[in-house]
């Protein structure tokens, strides 16, 4: 196994990606793609001496298709992790004044003006260039999937969020098979349905009471529901540190997926532009639901859908249209009620231009 992956978006979380990968011994060689060539080159070049892996740098714009069609057309790269973001999530982490108080009560979804542009121009690009490997992206794939689904340009897989759940349930297996056997066992089969919502509740260790709100855990073929054990781990307080095990578990899609890989059954966030995550098995660089016998994929969907109100989106539109809840229209009134006005992929830039200036950047 082997390849040449191109990654757009080296910040906190792509640079822990491409140190993974290149980490790993599985890939040849690692482009690195971002705007700012501040700190790009030297990354690449410690990468590069670090590891048995060729690593570069290529400064371009991820707003600009024809830069990132050039790019893909001159390093023809197996295949592609978008990472890029205008604004990281974090952004408003740890702040307390009246505007980030407001943005995480509206959720994350008044956010995508901040997560799609880059994202949709890459796919826009790879679909120009009739690229025909895989895409893998970390930009809220929940959500962001299901809206470029809409218009053909949904990466192949997402990454984080129930990758993230995924190790958290395997680390309580495996303290669990340690303190009861005084060693590790064979692990059984795990396979999840979660959403981004999940995340910090398990990373914090705290199962919802309403078993509905749970993610949902299955273990071995028969898919034996055990969902406490996503909330088994030690607690973890939400920040940006998070990137560290979103890294970690983006590592094995991204590898499956690598040309030659060996198949990996795995849960991984917004397969075939599904809103939220699913189980799958990863082969000969396709990926396919891997469900548990007993579980409905409409039904699972509408579970996702549901917890998508979280995040502050009623919807995805057919026709690609983002629209919010009501509860999130009444978090951001007080700022701007124009925030979450609905939202096309075309009003995206101008609606982030308008989000910065209420976040004083």
């Amino acid at each position: 196994m082997g390849g040449r992956i191109l990654i757009v978006g080296v910040g906190n979380a792509g640079l822990k990606i491409a140190d993974g990968l290149a980490r790993s011994g599985k890939v040849d060689e690692l482009i690195l793609c971002d705007i700012s060539p501040e700190g790009g080159p030297d990354i690449a070049g410690m990468l590069d001496s670090c590891y048995d892996c060729d690593v570069k740098f290529v400064e371009v714009d991820g707003l600009r298709q024809i830069k990132l069609e050039k790019l893909l057309r001159s390093e023809k790269p197996d295949m592609v992790v978008q990472s890029a973001s205008l604004t990281s999530p974090w952004v408003m982490h740890g702040r307390k004044d009246k505007v980030a108080a407001a943005l995480s009560q509206a959720g994350l979804g008044v956010q995508l003006p901040a997560q799609l542009p880059i994202l949709s121009t890459v796919m826009k690009a790879i679909r120009e260039v009739d690229f025909n490997g895989p895409v893998a992206n970390l930009s809220f794939p929940d959500v962001t999937h299901t809206i470029l689904g809409r218009f053909g340009l949904a990466p192949t897989i997402g990454l984080g969020n129930v990758s993230i759940q995924h190790l958290r349930v395997r680390a309580a297996i495996r303290k669990n098979l340690k303190r009861e056997k005084g060693f590790r066992d064979t692990f059984p089969l795990i396979r999840l349905i979660a959403h981004h919502h999940h995340v910090y509740n398990v990373m914090k260790a705290e199962m919802p009471n309403d078993p509905a709100d749970r993610c949902r855990v299955y273990l071995g073929e028969e898919g034996r529901r055990t969902d406490e054990l996503a909330y088994q781990g030690y607690p973890i307080i939400p920040d940006i540190d998070f990137n560290i095990i979103t890294a970690v578990a983006a590592l094995p899609a991204v590898l499956a997926l690598l040309p030659g890989a060996e198949p990996l059954r795995f849960s991984v966030p917004a397969p075939k532009a599904l809103p939220g995550g699913y189980p799958v098995v990863i082969s000969d660089g396709q990926v396919e639901l891997d469900l548990p016998e007993n579980v409905d994929l409409q039904e699972a969907v509408d579970f996702h859908r549901r917890l998508t109100r979280h995040d502050g989106v009623e919807e995805v539109t057919p026709a690609g249209t983002i629209l919010f809840t009501d509860e999130a229209k009444q978090a951001v009134k007080d700022i701007d009620p124009h925030l979450c006005e609905p939202l096309t992929l075309d009003k995206c830039l101008p609606r982030w231009l308008l989000l910065m200036s209420y976040m004083n950047f």
